[in-house]
């Protein structure tokens, strides 16, 4: 279909929405059947019906469409036909000479509005702290199917085929050398203009680096294009594991440096003390190994599964612990009486006194 001079004319727009659409809009809203409350107090279940009844009741009822209707008439704002679309963009010179133009892509789910603040400093930086070097002549469209631009009667509008309308967008003013910069659904677009390069496009800048975290790659155009994204998918997909460093590993990732073992104590049998004159001499000194009063805490095995120090192997931690409790309750038993000597040292010397 060929394409007509007046399809191709930039023609001036204004909104003007008619107030039945509006009201019409109003109960709509106010018509809404809410689901029941969550049952969690979080948002595992989805949005929460308090948060979806506060956004609901602000289109309602605290909305003024009109101011915001009046704030986009204030800018100059036009359409033109651009694969078989209705573009609609918003396009502010700067009184500056020599200003040099940007088109700008907005997000999703946006659309111009959330632009509006960087119009007045980006066209009149000298009004607000900047120099007349720093002026831009910016162009804002609209994606087709948001805002005003009209809604695309075919697929495929991908952010590829959203570049080059632009590139075409931006010959149709007549400009010769430009940039570009978006954020979101506008960083794809943007990053689309960069790979494809048309003629007159200086650089470009994005807020966002590479919407393709949110909305996925853009399809291939070239085969150079496929290599790369093949590359990718193998590389995340049939990558081998990284193989860990021996030994243990600090924050840094350096191996530590092993420690050398440390010398178990050897446990002291009846036997071997039995062989030791000094250590039978000692102990008859004392009257027993156990003649020092202890309690259930010093007594108890530091560890399950190893006999405590100064305990022969045959000593289980059961045992160990059955005989702890006996002594524990002689000590308590010893400071209830009152008596001088406890009743383990006057036991262990009655024996030895039978067995002379």
């Amino acid at each position: 279909m060929p394409v007509t001079a007046e399809a191709t004319a930039i023609r001036p727009f204004r909104i003007e929405v008619p107030e039945e659409q509006l009201a019409d809009l109003r109960r709509r809203i106010a018509a809404t059947r809410w689901p029941t409350r969550e049952l969690v107090g979080d948002r595992s279940q989805g949005v929460q019906l308090a948060t979806i009844t506060a956004l609901a009741r602000f289109w309602e009822t605290e909305h003024d469409w009109r101011a915001c209707e009046a704030r986009l008439n204030a800018l100059p704002q036009f359409t033109t036909e651009i694969d078989g679309v209705d573009i609609h963009f918003i396009h502010v010179r700067s009184p500056h000479e020599h200003a040099m133009p940007l088109v700008m892509t907005h997000g999703w789910p946006g659309s111009v509005v959330e632009l509006l603040e960087v119009v007045a400093p980006l066209t009149d930086p000298t009004a607000h702290g900047g120099r007349p070097d720093d002026a831009f002549d910016l162009v804002l469209p609209s994606v087709p199917g948001y805002g005003f631009s009209g809604e695309p009667t075919d697929i495929g509008w991908d952010p590829g085929r959203v570049a080059r309308a632009w590139a075409e967008l931006m010959r149709r003013l007549g400009y010769t050398r430009y940039v570009a910069q978006g954020g979101d659904l506008g960083a794809a677009v943007t990053d689309a203009m960069g790979r494809q390069a048309p003629d007159g496009l200086l650089g470009v800048h994005i807020n966002l680096l590479l919407a393709l975290l949110a909305v996925g790659p853009p399809p291939p155009e070239t085969e150079k294009d496929r290599a790369a994204l093949a590359a990718i998918a193998t590389f995340n997909t049939r990558r081998a594991p990284v193989p860990r460093p021996p030994g243990r590993t600090g924050r840094t990732g350096a191996p530590r440096p092993s420690r050398p073992a440390r010398p178990r104590p050897r446990c002291r049998s009846r036997s071997a003390s039995a062989r030791s004159p000094a250590r039978s001499s000692r102990r008859r000194a004392a009257g027993s190994r156990r003649s020092t009063p202890t309690s259930s805490t010093t007594t108890s095995p530091r560890r399950a599964g190893t006999s405590p120090p100064g305990r022969s192997p045959s000593c289980s931690p059961l045992r160990f612990a059955r005989r702890s409790g006996r002594c524990a309750s002689e000590v308590r038993t010893w400071h209830a009486s009152g008596s001088s000597t406890s009743p383990s040292v006057t036991a262990t010397m009655a024996r030895r006194r039978s067995r002379r």
